[in-house]
């Protein structure tokens, strides 16, 4: 059985999906403040092995990596509710079918005690 990464077209895809996510990011003022200053294209690498990761891609990540890194971005959960959704809105523009964004979906929410950081 092919892995949700396998059927939606490997890297290549992924990295043009975590573009145009961050590209909609960017049109929302909540989020899009997270990201002064940011080299973007690090960034765009970093998560397209991360996004690869939720979709059981070749890359892994720890919950104590995602921590540091988002331990000092003050996320509210709003902000996190907004960027899962568009997150779910990037994947299924670029195909990927309900079910596959739904556990895309899961995965980042049982993260969501390790990135939200205002409560």
């Amino acid at each position: 059985m092919l892995t949700i990464y396998e059927r939606c077209g490997g890297f290549a895809t992924v990295r043009r999906i975590v573009t145009d996510f961050y590209d909609r990011v960017f049109d929302e003022e909540a989020l899009a403040r997270h990201f002064v200053a940011v080299d973007m294209a690090r960034l765009i690498d970093h998560q397209t092995k991360f996004v690869s990761f939720l979709l059981d891609g070749p890359a892994s990540f720890s919950d104590d990596h995602l921590e540091r890194v988002h331990a000092h971005l003050a996320i509210g959960l709003p902000e996190f509710d907004l960027m899962t959704e568009v997150m779910s809105e990037t994947l299924a523009d670029h195909g990927l079918g309900a079910e596959d964004i739904a556990i895309v979906d899961q995965r980042l929410r049982q993260r969501e005690s390790i990135i939200v950081t205002v409560r």
